[in-house]
């Protein structure tokens, strides 16, 4: 009887993602070196190609998101995977935006000429094949794209299986846009199909995949980071603080507050805590505390901020949106409707909170007072401090990027926003004019270093005697002892 054995599903996966990878690979090897007016094409077509497509985007992304709700997803999360026809147009305009940025690719870091005449210089180049895992963030599948496009790499997608219907399409829509311009198609490449299979696949690529970006909660982020062969850089979870010094302005930090807090609470630069110097907790918290619950934010309060805002709740009926906060609430990325309140002595105080619970992300001080601002700006070490302006800042296209792959929170190659320069790694350039290393360099490799060598070059025999460097050789080639 002929029995047959089928592969496995995590075989075809690396089946699958070998494939991928490969022809993102010739793809990448193609494209390089086109002018940066062919890339721009490339992105207003993709621009051009989501407006036209708007209907059939917002189609398929229905179907997610009923899913989604059906599955049960947090409300925050639903509204990260919903896409509207002002949310696509943005995505469009960012797009555009990238369009409108310096090509990095072949920019110089630096560069001299050094005292031997040598000439070196240091060149941004494309990391090469860039992977992407990420949640069900739709707007992620677009912006890593054009992020590519324009820094000479190609991209290979695994985007959440809660947003596969609206991805498909936004993948479909960018090939075109690619091909339509005279550019590879499998610049933009996704191995969705595959699944969780697939995902694992791609965290085991190393050689195929250059380098592995994870955007999405922390769960996610921890099993790439600790799961990947592939080498990572780590987009870190969002516990973002806002801290009220005894000099901020109190009417301006109200709707900063609020606007940090529940502009949109899914995304990772929300604020997740409050922390306020206790010589204005009396006139700010109440403030604050009104405008969120008319937002319908729960507060998680320490003892002192309780005391302040007691009475406060009762008064407005809002006792259900005041609660007491415990470690895990200092700890903790909510992505929701709910704040962590608490009342430090100072400064210093706010500094050391944050030190320990923060993610390191994005901080906001709130003052007018320059010494404390300069302060908290040394001592915060995350990606992001924010000076009297809201958390929700910290993003590709409100700093200039046009779009982002993510926010670094880690400390090599990259941090903070990444754009389309974090997507290159450099080279060295070294030009000469017929130089070569002199032999007697003091950085000579160890055999030359050798006393036996030395002596050699010197025409010094083993007894010591001084003869021409030609009869030592010859001596040494014979074996015999010289007479």
């Amino acid at each position: 009887m002929d029995v047959s054995i089928s592969p496995s599903p995590q075989q075809d996966a690396v089946e699958s993602v070998t494939r991928t990878a490969r022809s993102a690979r010739l793809a990448q090897r193609a494209a390089s070196g086109v002018r940066r007016e062919l890339k721009d094409a490339g992105l207003h077509a993709m621009a051009d190609g989501l407006l036209a497509g708007t209907q059939t985007i917002l189609a398929a992304n229905s179907v997610d998101v009923e899913r989604a709700r059906r599955a049960g997803m947090r409300e925050g999360l639903v509204d990260r995977l919903t896409l509207t026809v002002g949310r696509v147009a943005a995505v469009a305009a960012s797009l555009r935006e990238v369009a409108g940025l310096p090509d990095p690719v072949g920019q110089i870091v630096d560069g001299r000429t050094l005292p031997n005449g040598l000439k070196v210089r240091r060149v941004r180049v494309p990391v090469g094949v860039i992977g992407m895992i990420y949640e069900a963030r739709p707007n992620v599948t677009v912006d890593v794209a054009a992020l590519a496009l324009k820094s000479g790499n190609a991209v290979v997608l695994r985007g959440g299986s809660a947003a596969q219907r609206t991805n498909a399409t936004l993948v479909g829509i960018l090939r075109d846009a690619l091909e339509s311009v005279g550019l590879p198609a499998d610049l933009v490449t996704s191995v969705d199909a595959a699944g969780r299979a697939g995902a694992t696949a791609l965290m085991r690529a190393r050689g195929l995949i250059d380098v592995l970006v994870p955007r999405g909660g922390a769960g996610l982020i921890e099993t790439v980071v600790e799961e990947s062969a592939v080498p990572v850089i780590e987009t870190g979870s969002g516990n973002c603080h806002v801290y009220a010094d005894a000099s901020a302005d109190l009417e301006a930090a109200v709707p900063l507050v609020v606007n940090a807090k529940t502009q949109r609470v899914g995304v990772c630069n929300a604020a997740e805590t409050l922390l306020v110097h206790r010589d204005i907790a009396e006139r700010l918290l109440p403030a604050v505390a009104a405008a969120l619950w008319d937002e319908g934010v729960v507060l998680h309060v320490d003892a002192a901020a309780e005391t302040v805002l007691r009475d406060s709740a009762g008064r407005a009926g809002r006792g259900e949106l005041l609660v007491a906060a415990t470690d895990e609430d200092w700890a903790t990325e909510y992505g929701s409707l709910d704040l962590a309140v608490r009342v430090v002595a100072d400064l210093e105080e706010a500094v050391d909170h944050i030190s320990r619970w923060s993610t390191g992300h994005t901080e906001a001080i709130l003052t007018r007072d320059v010494t404390a601002m300069n302060r908290f700006t040394e001592a915060v070490d995350s990606a992001v401090v924010m000076v009297n302006a809201s958390t929700r800042f910290t993003d590709g296209g409100q700093l200039g990027l046009g779009a982002e792959l993510g926010i670094s929170t880690q400390k090599l190659h990259a941090r903070g926003p990444m754009g389309p320069a974090a997507l290159t790694t450099t080279k060295w350039i070294v030009e000469g004019a017929g130089h070569v290393r002199p032999r007697d360099d003091p950085a000579v490799s160890p055999n030359l270093r050798h006393p036996a060598r030395r002596l050699m070059r010197e025409g010094v025999t083993p007894g010591g005697r001084r003869s021409p460097p030609r009869a030592w050789r010859r001596h040494r080639r014979s074996g015999r002892p010289r007479r």
